[in-house]
């Protein structure tokens, strides 16, 4: 995956690309809604262990939601040396735009723990001006 928007931390890349859900949308009730997928490559030499998640939601309003738990989509993978783990997921906003950020908290083989940035990247509507980033 190439990755609209990239981070990299201490070996692990994370490389995210938003789409926007037109068919999910309802703009008139103030419903839109993307998709995002997600890599996680590992170029370290060890393995680690996706521990949880940390999301920052703004909307285009500056209105912010955190989420946070354990693992990505219910699963916490182990990422080899030289793998890289990829998953799916989605976002509703009230507003015609917004932007995420967040972390991943890894966990390498000897128990040490650290996070990971996951790169702040836009939603917004496909055509259209971008205002808030």
């Amino acid at each position: 995956m190439s990755g609209q928007y990239r981070a990299i931390t201490q070996g692990i890349t994370v490389s995210v690309e938003p789409f926007y859900l037109d068919e999910e949308s309802r703009p008139e009730q103030g419903r839109y809604v993307w998709a995002y997928m997600v890599e996680i490559k590992n170029d370290t030499d060890t393995p680690v262990h996706l521990r949880s998640r940390h999301w920052i939601i703004m909307d285009g309003q500056g209105r912010v939601e955190e989420v946070q738990g354990p693992g990505v989509v219910g699963e916490e993978p182990v990422i080899e040396p030289g793998e890289a783990y990829e998953y799916s997921s989605g976002c509703p906003l009230r507003t015609p735009s917004g932007i995420m950020s967040g972390s991943y908290g890894m966990e390498r083989e000897d128990g040490s723990s650290f996070d990971v940035t996951i790169p702040a990247f836009s939603l917004d509507l496909p055509d259209v001006a971008r205002s808030l980033n």
